[in-house]
Parts: structure tokens; sequence; C-alpha cells
């Protein structure tokens, strides 16, 4: 038995979530409160006493973004000032993960500056999961736990009925991600090549690798605007038959995702995880939803009593 209680507590981003880890960990929930004052401030208080305990807390930082990020950092910085012996943030969505760079002068590196203010506020280990650029690792100095639901996605793929399917990268920076589907699900692996034509705009030029009279299952880390959802003609065109597939981690769907999803009698159904709550609005008939929470769990259990994660950690 570890020498430090372990808690888990939660802000408000997905609190569903937090509640299903602490039921399989059989760990009471924490008890913490969020007020959004009049004039927007966020104000949270721990209501219970957490000297000398092991925190784990957990918020994707997923819309409205910066009101979820500075609530975490709020929450860091409480239980610091409550004495906690250790503060792990679990983040399953990232904040900023794709400003991961400047892609032209006078830009903000934002990934790196939410990466400094986790550190600076005192946390003592990180956790996500799907990160865009796995590099942003690299901006902290504290231990990083870089997750994925790959596994977890790709276990729904190898039943029988889609022995007849391929992996799909929607381009090539996917393609190692893509080549992990395909390793874990015995699958064929075939890359769509991409030209931007306008900053939001991106069209397919061609297909690399053999889909012909094969069923298509597009991967992807997140969905925002769903724009790969169009493009999926240039798979047809290549010979692709039966229904689409998409698989992502972060399920961000804005409501044109949803509109193409919808409208599309291509797509069979969109596979997707709880990193992100998923309100009853964007929860159509195509969205299938698959639990991450098991994994969160292990993971944190793992760490609570200080033995290996590796083998949990699937790298592209």
């Amino acid at each position: 038995m570890a020498e430090h209680p372990l808690r888990i507590f939660t802000g408000t981003a997905h609190p569903e979530l937090a509640l299903e880890i602490a039921h399989i960990l059989n760990v009471p929930m924490g008890k913490s409160t969020t007020t959004n004052f009049p004039d927007t401030e966020t104000h949270v208080t721990i209501d219970e006493v957490v000297r000398e305990q092991d925190i784990f807390i957990v918020q994707p930082c997923s819309a409205p973004v910066n009101e979820h990020v500075m609530e975490l950092l709020l929450y860091v910085d409480a239980f610091r000032r409550a004495s906690a012996h250790s503060v792990s943030v679990v983040i399953p969505y990232f904040p900023y993960a794709r400003q991961d760079r400047m892609a032209k002068g006078r830009e903000a590196i934002s990934a790196r500056v939410v990466a400094n203010l986790l550190e600076a506020l005192g946390a003592n280990r990180v956790i996500y999961m799907d990160i865009h650029n796995a590099a942003i690792q690299g901006f902290f100095n504290i231990p990083v736990d870089p997750l994925s639901a790959i596994p977890v996605l790709a276990s729904y793929f190898r039943q029988d009925r889609f022995k007849n399917s391929v992996i799909v990268s929607p381009d090539v920076g996917r393609a190692g991600v893509a080549g992990k589907y395909a390793e874990l699900t015995d699958l064929p692996l075939v890359v769509m090549h991409k030209r931007r034509t306008s900053p939001r705009e991106t069209h397919t030029t061609h297909v690399v690798g053999d889909i012909k009279g094969k069923s298509p299952i597009i991967i992807d880390d997140l969905m925002a605007s769903g724009s790969v959802l169009r493009q999926i003609d240039a798979l047809y065109e290549a010979g692709a038959v039966g229904k689409a597939y998409f698989s992502v981690t972060h399920p961000v769907l804005m409501p044109s995702a949803i509109e193409y999803l919808n409208s599309d009698d291509r797509i069979e159904k969109l596979v997707v995880t709880n990193t992100i709550a998923i309100p009853a609005d964007k929860r159509v008939p195509k969205l299938e939803v698959i639990s991450i929470a098991p994994l969160l769990a292990e993971i944190i259990d793992r760490i609570y009593h200080g033995t290996s994660i590796s083998n949990l950690l699937v790298l592209p």
C-alpha cells in the first residue's frame, strides 16, 4: 500500500470521465467547487483535506479552451497551497497542441506557454493522449506520459466484418499513426496525398496504395471541422467499395463535421473516444463512442504504485 492516499479530482470540463476512472479504481471522487463570477473570473476551492495525498486531477482542455485551461491552472495552485504530496495532471485533450512552433515570424508557441505554466505552478507529472505533435513532450522538464488511444480504437476494427478493409492515412503526416493501426489490425495501409489550396482548404491529389475492392477506415488524431469527411471521393475514385469508417481519438466535432457526417450515405460510422465530453446534440446515430477510462485508470494505478507503464505507451 502506498504511503500517501490516492485521490481523483475533476474540473468542469468532463466530470463523467473522472467519475468513471474513480469508480474503476474504487476511489471516492474528490470534492471541489468551481464558480464563475459575474465578471467572468473563475474561482476554485478544494472542499476537503488533501494534505500529503497523491492527487490526480482530470481535465481535458476542450472548448471553451481558455476557461478550462485557467480552471486547471487554478486547481494545480490550490492543491499545492493545500500541501498535497503530489499533483499529477491528466489532460486527455491537451490545449494549443497545434500551436507547437513558429510557422512564421512573431508568433507565440502556445503549447510551450501551457507547459511552462503547469510546471511553474507545481505540477509533478502530466498525462495526455494522442497529442498532435509528439515533440511537445520535450517542452516539459517534469515526467510526461504520452498515452495513445490507438490500441483501444484498433481493437474495434479487429472484428471479422473488417477483414476486407484497409487503413487510410488522411495525409503523409499521419502515416505513422496509420501504420500503427495497420499493425494492430493486420490490415493494409493506404496514404492520401493532399495539397493545401487555402489556409482552411485542402484537396486530395492522389491515393498511394491498393484500395481497389476494399472498404476504407480513415484515421486521425482529432476531428474538428470535418474537412476530411469530404475528401473520401478520391478513395472511391481509386476503387474503394462499401461503407467508410472514420476513427479519431478527439471528437472536437464542430457543427460542420456533424453536418458532413449526417449527409454522406457512404459514411457508416465515426468511431471516437471520450477524451472530450460530447454533448447530446452531437451524439448522432453514426457516432460510436469508446471509453478510455479503463486505460487512464490503469495508468493512474501503475503510476501511484510505482510500477512500469512502458507497455501501455504506444508511440507511432
